[in-house]
């Protein structure tokens, strides 16, 4: 039994757009000791591969990520909960939507990088699948700190590993 009680949130997920980016450097700000500014944001959010979204809470936006697209993977370049709002379930609902989009076919693993002195992002993590693959030496250009790559792998539910009635399985 958790010692605190943490209600869930109930939040509406999507696209980030450029309005929502006073709100985002906020959570930012108040979350990171080296935050991106908002010329990182930008720059990043440019590339065709890379994704924003948010997480609203009454109007009001209360966290986001940044994901680029790989061939094979989903890599999580940025992901923050406005402190405010923490351990009320929004970060699991952000990384459930993220992870909906994996597939057995396509992009079947999500990675990201936790600094080495980020407890509770590890612990959220892991709590939620995530493992720490290996240690990324002196990673951050902010500081000597090293990073773990944590990943989760998508795992098919067992109705998608059976085959439909009338339906068979091709070799190959």
């Amino acid at each position: 039994m958790p010692l605190v009680e943490s209600s869930k949130t109930c939040v509406h997920i999507r696209w980030m757009i450029r309005r929502d980016m006073p709100s985002v450097l906020a959570i930012e700000e108040a979350s990171f000791e080296f935050p991106w500014s908002e010329e990182e944001f930008i720059r990043c959010l440019r590339q065709r591969n890379c994704i924003g979204m948010v997480a609203e809470h009454d109007d009001q936006v209360v966290g986001f990520m940044i994901y680029e697209l790989h061939k094979n993977r989903l890599h999580l370049l940025n992901f923050c909960v406005d402190p405010a709002c923490r351990r009320t379930a929004i970060g699991s609902s952000m990384i459930e939507k993220l992870s909906s989009k994996l597939s057995q076919e396509r992009r079947n693993r999500i990675t990201l990088e936790v600094r080495e002195t980020n407890l509770s992002a590890q612990l959220f993590f892991k709590e939620l699948g995530f493992r720490a693959i290996s240690v990324l030496r002196d990673f951050y250009e902010d500081t000597v700190e090293d990073a773990y790559l944590m990943q989760f792998r998508y795992r098919a539910k067992i109705e998608e590993n059976t085959p439909r009635e009338g339906e068979r399985r091709m070799a190959g």
